[in-house]
């Protein structure tokens, strides 16, 4: 594709204006750390909120969705769509408690809740590996979507599209250096009302490309008629002999997957950069608010935009090599017939924005793992802010550099996604119960990770069982989760727990709810605790949470089909799933800081 003047002076007036922004809130992140990671620990619920849908919608997202679609048709997206419970639990029982915890990054929670040489082991250990490897993986598959991205639109080679590639990451890794999580969350609002306009507008002509609604769905189940086994990739819900997901993957993911698994953005109980938005939040509130906002666009505001496009791209291109990438995707964003040459620009800016908001982010994330939790901690311990603030902007350009090593290394942005799931699975439980049992300590987490690895490596390389394959991928969950939480409960009991003095510390400043810490309870009777913190009053607004965002997706995705009674059906429920979830929050007693010393 050749790009017109207009079409270049959006693009260069999109990257003019990040990098005003990024100038605006340079001064303010020279300040300090706190400033520079938390901006200041005073950003509003709605910018820290969104922030967050922002990071999550990286380039490599609707090519992995298109690639679902493909594969395992829509029923696919519950490998994501599980994850709405995680998100809900992180809202009503954890984001509260972490805004309480008063730390900079979730890694900095170890020695906070445990003590000693494991305490500092686990965090040194969590810092340098989900700072470096862990945090280079995903920067590198979000540079893979978007090296895919700049070749097929620009019809490059691979040299000069990777050339492409890293100068768009030296600009993201710059204006991230200078302007900290202000300029960040900040350019993140712009990226993301920007790529949500054109994904819809996407999605709007790739419909009416196909014929309409209509001719969509009769050209999508005829397709699929040619597939033994029934069912069609159409189906929210794919019936028991459904050769496009079949039904114990769909179990899985449902019963297991949602809980047990450590994912980047949808950490059981909270963590990474959802954290560290919420440590950025002004107030509890604005903490718990900026999740939920989170969650909701997060998974019902965005989802059918992509997988209305992938569903198009099904009929237009049903013999596309390699569809599993994603690239049918691109071929309607490529395709004259389609989506108008006058608009590309406006698109490729979109795209930018999408990578340029997650990259920002994950390389600030990253940063703050590597500064915080390891070299301040372990190496450098008292030196002027300022002398971290340095180091963090080195670093962040360290991390850029090692990105562009490991996507040389990448060939599959879906099978990335996956290998994280798998080699996470069976840590989510420590992660949920260590808020709400005092006996959890430090080799409780530290065996589960351990445990996990070695497990899903094991089963992956000698047994062969491929997390690609729906069926491998339901096996290699169900036992490497079984094997990681008998494992690390052994661990658990056979190990001394946390100091008295250390589980009172903790209590007193976080005051979680529950009969889990009845025991410590009984030894700080100053603390009180809210009638409607105990878990289960948030369990009420867990399930209502979960309606809300369920009923919004269905209600969206069957009124795109036109199957009006389950569509409004839905809509009706959502409505009064919302009412009596808005009420109950209304009457919560919010906590200031001043009633936590030391939290801020």
């Amino acid at each position: 594709m050749k790009l017109s003047l207009i079409d270049v002076l959006v693009i260069a007036a999109y990257f003019g204006f990040n990098l005003l922004l990024a100038f605006y809130y340079a001064r303010r992140a020279r300040g300090s750390t706190d400033e520079f990671f938390l901006s200041g620990r005073d950003a509003p619920w709605w910018l820290a909120g969104t922030s967050m849908v922002a990071t999550t919608f990286a380039v490599d997202t609707p090519l992995a969705v298109t690639g679902i679609i493909a594969e395992n048709g829509i029923a696919g997206n519950w490998l994501w769509w599980s994850m709405v419970m995680s998100g809900m639990m992180t809202v009503f029982f954890y984001a509260r408690l972490w805004r309480r915890a008063g730390v900079m990054t979730d890694v900095e929670f170890s020695e906070m809740r445990y003590t000693g040489k494991p305490a500092a082991f686990l965090r040194g250990f969590r810092a340098i590996y989900l700072g470096i490897p862990v945090n280079c993986i995903i920067l590198g598959w979000v540079n893979l979507a978007m090296l895919m991205v700049i070749r097929e639109t620009l019809g490059l080679g691979e040299v000069a599209a990777f050339g492409v590639l890293a100068a768009m990451l030296l600009f993201t890794a710059f204006y991230t250096t200078i302007s900290g999580l202000w300029g960040v969350m900040v350019t993140d609002v712009f990226q993301f009302i920007l790529k949500m306009s054109m994904i819809v507008l996407l999605a709007i002509l790739s419909v009416n490309a196909v014929g309409g609604v209509a001719e969509l769905k009769s050209k999508v189940i005829a397709l699929d008629a040619t597939v033994a086994g029934g069912g069609s990739r159409l189906d929210f819900l794919p019936p028991l002999d459904s050769p496009w997901l079949p039904f114990m993957t769909l179990c899985v993911y449902l019963a297991v997957n949602w809980w047990a698994t450590w994912y980047p953005g949808a950490e059981p109980g909270g963590g990474g950069y959802v954290a560290q938005r919420i440590f950025s939040a002004r107030t509890e509130r604005d903490g718990l608010l900026a999740t939920l906002w989170f969650n909701v666009a997060h998974y019902a505001l965005r989802t059918w935009p992509w997988i209305i496009t992938a569903l198009a791209a099904l009929v237009l291109y049903p013999d596309l090599p390699n569809a599993k990438d994603g690239n049918g995707y691109i071929k309607m964003l490529m395709n004259p017939d389609v989506f108008p040459v006058s608009l590309r620009g406006v698109m490729l800016a979109a795209f930018c924005a999408a990578y340029m908001s997650t990259i920002g982010t994950q390389l600030n994330w990253g940063a703050s793992y590597v500064i915080n939790d390891f070299y301040r901690r372990f190496l450098v311990r008292d030196a002027q802010d300022k002398h971290y603030v340095i180091a963090s902007q080195i670093v962040t350009v360290l991390l850029m550099i090692v990105s562009m090593l490991v996507t040389l290394q990448m060939d599959s942005i879906s099978g990335a996604w996956k290998l994280l799931i798998v080699t996470g699975a069976g840590t989510g439980s420590v992660l949920l119960l260590r808020w709400y049992w005092w006996r959890i300590n430090a080799w409780s987490e530290i065996s589960a990770m351990v445990i996990a690895a070695v497990v899903s490596m094991y089963l992956q390389l000698n047994w062969k069982w491929d997390s690609g394959d729906p069926n491998e991928f339901a096996y290699l969950m169900l036992v490497t989760v079984s094997i990681t939480t008998v494992g690390w409960l052994g661990v658990t009991f056979l190990t001394p727990p946390v100091p008295r003095e250390k589980l009172l510390a903790f209590y007193r400043r976080v005051r979680p709810a529950g009969p889990g810490w009845r025991t410590i309870a009984v030894e700080a009777p100053e603390v009180t605790i809210a009638p409607k913190e105990r878990p289960s009053v948030q369990f009420i607004n867990w399930v209502l949470g979960c309606v809300i965002i369920y009923g919004v997706l269905f209600f969206i995705g069957k009124l795109i089909f036109m199957e009006w009674g389950i569509g409004f059906g839905s809509l009706a429920v959502t409505i009064v799933a919302t009412v009596l979830l808005v009420r109950r929050l209304q009457s919560e007693q919010w906590q200031t800081d001043e009633e936590f010393p030391g939290a801020t």
